[in-house]
């Protein structure tokens, strides 16, 4: 497989790949799409032609990963792609350094936690508050866990991985 960057450079194929993928919303967080979620991996055309996409879920048992498939699928056929190669790579794990700025901004705006303030500590997305106690390990989807800001009493989600 020859892998294509993400570049303005890359074959016209690849970033008509690209492109129809960022139509592509994830199905828990509907204000994200998978790419600014940083969850593609890598675009890539395979030695038959046929187009190759890793996608890398936020949590390996994450069960939106057969829609995020099925979605992915069905951009692509709207781009006249068929038979695209699907794979799930699952190392190295998914961070949320792989978000992208606007990804961040559009999570925050939502609510979600998605940094660390410089000391390690979970800050609110609401107020910046590092006043936060975690409720539940687990939150909304299981990549990710809940909690509330002493501050401002906001409850707000926040992954895992942070």
């Amino acid at each position: 497989m020859v892998e294509a960057p993400r570049a303005s450079g890359a074959q016209p194929l690849v970033r008509r790949v690209w492109q129809a993928l960022e139509t592509v919303m994830d199905p828990e967080i509907p204000v994200v799409s998978i790419v600014e979620l940083g969850i593609v991996r890598h675009v890539g055309l395979r030695e038959d032609g046929r187009v190759h996409v890793g996608i890398t879920p936020t949590y390996s048992g994450c069960p939106a990963t057969e829609w995020i498939h099925r979605s992915i699928r069905e951009a692509l056929f709207g781009q006249g792609l068929a038979g695209v190669v699907l794979e799930t790579v699952l190392w190295p794990a998914w961070t949320t350094e792989w978000l992208s700025e606007e990804g961040r901004r559009k999570l925050e705006a939502y609510g979600i936690a998605v940094e660390r303030t410089p000391s390690g500590q979970i800050a609110c997305p609401r107020c910046a508050s590092q006043a936060v106690e975690r409720l539940s390990e687990f939150g909304s989807t299981p990549c990710k866990a809940h909690y509330r800001c002493s501050a401002c009493l906001e409850p707000f989600d926040t992954f895992k991985c942070i």
